[in-house]
């Protein structure tokens, strides 16, 4: 596949090999008379990205600046979108996302690229009240899909026509954890493995747990202190890392947006071979190894241990790994 490096020209995302999981520069395409609805929404999703400009609808706007976003949000009627889009589409890897969202903020509806920054434009809408319809099937099933797994790793997908064949084991809860191989090391892979590459190597990554409940604050505190310990900030995170029991986490998953983390969900059998140093007692109570520990050593790339167990406010566990 071609290089979309940030020298190549393209309009997408600048990874080498890139997936174009996350989009970065957006264009709202808007009828004149909803322009104040569109300048609203560049307010509200300024802090989220690089770019964002508004451009007045005409009949071959998406056709005169396709190539120079990542992703289109049409503030109009899904017909017209999918019309004046659908003669420009040419690769799912390469094109841009787009998405719809109707005049009132009410649905945000991924139309293409949803693995591909479209789900995630829509996520965002839902800052604005818009409820985002994702119909990509992982998604829809309530599952992570390769995509996805690779943006939360900081990773990207290098043989992209792999995913369909991933995607459909996940699917069928057939794909089990992502494999890591650390090299120097050569490795020779079919057509229906996908193959992530990282994207730096000197971060580390947040190990934990919690107990059910606890509050994004609570995670940010436990957090920023188990960096201190470790003297990192928050831009040497590259991913948190937890259990698959924590999967639906809400404090969790909101301290790790503001962060600006993606979140990897490691399976028991995976932690287990992974167990910390410090004894827990989810082990003898529920047959799980202490999460915060083994989810750090599992996700670093050296599986070592940086910091160990911390406990915040009796509420959240964190540990440190690389």
């Amino acid at each position: 596949m071609s290089d979309n490096s940030a020298d190549s020209g393209s309009g997408h995302c600048s990874t080498p090999d890139s997936d174009g999981e996350v989009a970065d520069e957006i264009a709202i395409v808007s009828f004149e008379r909803k322009l104040d609805t569109a300048e609203e929404i560049k307010r509200d999703l300024a802090d989220d990205y690089d770019r964002i400009d508004v451009l007045t609808y005409h009949g071959d706007v998406f056709a005169d600046h396709w190539g120079e976003y990542d992703c289109f949000v049409g503030l109009m009627a899904s017909g017209i979108a999918m019309r004046k889009t659908a003669g420009l589409l040419d690769d799912k890897w390469e094109d841009p996302a787009v998405v719809v969202v109707d005049e009132e903020l009410t649905w945000a509806i991924p139309l293409t690229g949803g693995h591909h920054g479209a789900n995630q434009v829509a996520h965002d809408l839902s800052k604005l009240g818009a409820v985002p319809a994702m119909t990509t099937a992982s998604e829809a099933a309530g599952k992570q899909g390769v995509e996805s797994k690779a943006k939360a790793l900081d990773s990207h997908v290098v043989n992209g026509d792999s995913t369909v064949a991933t995607n459909l084991a996940v699917l069928n809860d057939e794909l089990g954890p992502v494999a890591r191989l650390d090299g120097p090391k050569a490795v020779l892979v079919g057509d229906d493995v996908t193959v992530l590459k990282r994207n730096g190597d000197d971060g580390v990554v947040l190990g934990t747990g919690s107990v059910s409940g606890a509050k994004k604050a609570q995670f940010l505190t436990a957090w920023e202190r188990a960096l201190d310990d470790a003297d990192r900030d928050w831009d040497d995170v590259e991913f948190v890392a937890t259990g698959t029991r924590k999967a639906d986490e809400p404090g969790m998953l909101d301290a790790a947006e503001e962060i600006g983390a993606g979140v990897v969900y490691f399976e028991k059998e995976t932690l287990s071979e992974f167990e910390g140093p410090t004894p827990s007692r989810s082990k003898e109570l529920i047959g799980w190894p202490g999460i915060a520990e083994a989810s750090a050593i599992a996700g670093g790339r050296d599986h070592e241990l940086v910091v160990e167990k911390r406990r915040y406010d009796d509420a959240v566990t964190v540990a440190v790994g690389r």
